[in-house]
């Protein structure tokens, strides 16, 4: 018994080896005989690397699939923050006629602004689930050739440690570069901006023109383009987002009846909101803030205005230009700097001339001086 057992023992070291591996182990125990064990143990690693290489494109079409179940629900949030302000008409159902007919006509102007912004971010999410699933892929199938060549007992040390200084040597030289990588990307996914808006980004304001992973292109109000990076982005003051504001103080002067200027201030406010024009969109009813400062020639009472974005400015000029007129014909002084100037005459010379003292002689009798002066 104990020389059959060290028979079987022999027959599956020289089958297997010293140190079986399992399957061979388990079909020669299985069958007992040693060619079969060679044979399972000889197709064991090729089934293993097939195996691995399948897990792999089980995954990567797992991946796919998740980075584009992510991009069709940021398309869906955006769609649904568009759809949500865009009847306009219905925030004010006791409206003039002529209220609801520039109602109307805005409800159709943010409709198309709508669909243009919807379109451009369903093209800068596809674009970025793009680079995401181009970017998965390449990191699943990398782990995947290096699990497949480790079964085949290829050593991975050497090339590992060449991949890993490449790596840091990239990573040093280029670190900035995927900087602006990762802050563009994570722009596009918080949809910080996008082309048409207006900007202010620090050291540049204007309109985005271009949005790319790398860099984004304004130009600002003097007509210059400006590339700027995007890692070097810190903060972005996004004036084009669901609404404006419009604050304007308007000085009057001290001896202005404030009661009388604020109706008037109100009333011209209220005109350009029902006007409800193309360029300049006010969207709710406009607010006095009341006296915000006392200056050094004037009294300043604040209008506040919502406006649609990025018309602010135009809403600002607009109640400008009106309120000139009705503070003509109302009679309100728009204060200047004032000063009040003393003017002071110096009495005229005498036409005579003093005469000339009288000589005098003074008695001068020299003296020595002390001890010790010159």
């Amino acid at each position: 018994m104990a020389s059959t057992q060290s028979l079987l023992a022999v027959e599956s070291a020289n089958a297997c080896g010293t140190e079986p591996g399992f399957f061979c182990e388990l079909l020669f125990d299985l069958t007992g005989n040693a060619q079969i064990a060679e044979i399972g143990e000889f197709l064991v690693r090729p089934a293993k690397v097939v195996l691995i290489l399948l897990a792999g494109r089980i995954v990567n079409r797992i991946a796919q699939r998740l980075i584009s179940q992510s991009v069709d629900r940021l398309i869906d949030v955006q769609r649904e923050k568009f759809e949500k302000n865009q009847d306009v008409s219905s925030a004010e159902p006791e409206a003039s006629p002529g209220r609801l007919a520039a109602l109307r006509a805005l409800a159709e102007r943010r409709t198309e602004r709508n669909e243009i912004a919807l379109e451009r971010n369903r093209q800068r999410a596809e674009t970025l689930g793009a680079v995401l699933r181009s970017g998965a892929a390449i990191a699943v199938f990398s782990i995947t050739i290096f699990m497949a060549l480790a079964e085949l007992d290829i050593n991975l040390g050497p090339l590992i440690a060449g991949a890993g200084v490449v790596g840091v040597a990239i990573g040093f030289g280029a670190q900035s570069l995927v900087k602006d990588f990762l802050s563009g990307i994570f722009m596009l996914v918080e949809s910080q901006y996008g082309v048409g808006d207006i900007i202010d980004v620090g050291d540049v304001a204007g309109v985005v023109e271009e949005v790319k992973l790398r860099t984004t292109k304004i130009r600002d109000i003097n007509g210059t383009l400006w590339h700027v990076p995007n890692g070097q982005i810190n903060r972005v003051a996004n004036s084009s987002q669901e609404w404006a504001r419009a604050v304007l103080d308007v000085e009057v002067s001290y001896d202005t009846d404030i009661s009388h200027a604020m109706d008037v201030i109100k009333r011209v406010a209220v005109s350009v909101w029902e006007d409800a024009l193309d360029h300049a969109t006010v969207l709710e009813e406009p607010q006095i803030w009341g006296v915000q400062a006392f200056g050094d020639n004037s009294i300043a009472i604040r209008l506040a205005l919502k406006a649609e974005p990025a018309e602010q400015w135009a809403v600002a000029r607009e109640v400008r230009k009106r309120l000139k007129d009705a503070f003509d014909d109302e009679g309100i002084e728009i204060p200047f700097p004032q000063r009040t100037v003393w003017l002071h005459q110096a009495n005229e010379p005498s036409s005579t001339t003093p005469s000339d003292p009288p000589d005098r002689k003074y008695d001068f009798t020299p003296v020595s001086p002390p001890e010790g002066e010159y």
